[in-house]
């Protein structure tokens, strides 16, 4: 099992350079807090449009089908189990209703000189063929709301997932950084630690693959000693995993302390002392276009995208 790339979780995709990869990091911030922050009051319309678009970024940025295909994949198969489990639960609405139209179509007709009391409103065309439960047959029920919730869900999970993942995948840490140093200057006044928190973010993007090499290591280093484990039973596997954690424990800290050794060695010992400026951030032709992009994907969102 290789974890690194079975489940590539926050790993940076170098080869080979996409347009995405191109694009200014502050311009894919924006465009990720727009795929993250537009479903909110949207119609499901809007929610499963945003579903694909970012299938559509995937395929025309050209990225390569191992890199998205099992990510992709695996998310398309939750969010359809997602919606599947939810369409068939109950909707939380526990009221009786009843038909629009009477039971019997006699009450329709009524005679030219009854009174107001009797007169029943006629049927509009928008009430006939209207009907809250879409399918009902045994215990399985499916109703307008709760397939409204399940639509609402499943694209919900599969939007915030695939889109961090997306712009983790074709963003390298230190342009993420750069981009949020970049994007915090204004919060300097307020004596807010820019730098220490950007930092910070670097050593732990860059922290995510050294802990999923330790997991792997482990869960490998368990693997060929064969242990029997219907021996052990649940008590001596609950006792193996603990070493295991413990284990991972001790060689995360080590990690972090070489990590540091490191730095220090370098001469890092203040925020302000040997400041590396790995990118430099330009917006370019590229970037203004995507910009123009991103307001008209607002302006579509404003005008299609409002519940009804």
């Amino acid at each position: 099992m290789d974890l690194l790339r079975s489940l590539p979780l926050g790993l940076y995709l170098e080869q080979p350079q996409t347009w995405l990869h191109k694009l200014d990091p502050r311009v894919k911030i924006a465009w990720l807090m727009s795929f993250l922050t537009s479903y909110t009051f949207a119609n499901n319309e809007w929610r499963i449009l945003l579903v694909a678009l970012l299938i559509i970024f995937t395929l025309i940025a050209r990225i390569p089908r191992r890199v998205w295909k099992q990510q992709m994949g695996w998310l398309l198969t939750l969010s359809l189990f997602v919606f599947m489990i939810i369409s068939i639960s109950p909707d939380g609405l526990g009221v009786n209703y009843q038909p629009r139209l009477p039971t019997n179509e006699q009450v329709l007709i009524q005679p030219a000189n009854a009174s107001n009391n009797d007169i029943v409103p006629e049927a509009t065309g928008d009430n006939q063929g209207y009907s809250y439960i879409l399918f009902h047959k045994g215990p399985v029920k499916v109703t307008r709301r709760s397939i409204d919730l399940a639509i609402r869900v499943s694209t919900i999970i599969f939007t915030v997932i695939y889109s961090s993942n997306l712009y983790l995948l074709t963003t390298a840490p230190e342009e993420i950084t750069t981009a949020i140093e970049s994007l915090m200057q204004p919060l300097r006044r307020f004596k807010v630690p820019v730098t220490e928190i950007t930092l910070t973010l670097t050593l732990s993007l860059r922290f995510i693959p050294l802990v999923l090499e330790e997991v792997q290591n482990l869960i490998r280093s368990v693997m060929t000693r064969a242990i029997n484990w219907k021996k052990l039973g649940l008590k001596g596997a609950v006792k193996v995993w603990m070493i295991v954690a413990e284990r991972l424990l001790k060689n995360l800290l080590l990690r972090a302390e070489q990590m540091a050794s490191a730095m220090m060695v370098r001469g890092f010992t203040g925020p302000n002392q040997h400041q590396v400026k790995w990118h430099e951030l330009r917006l370019k032709a590229k970037d203004w276009l995507a910009i123009a992009m991103l307001t008209l994907f607002w302006g579509a969102r404003l005008v299609l995208g409002n519940l009804a």
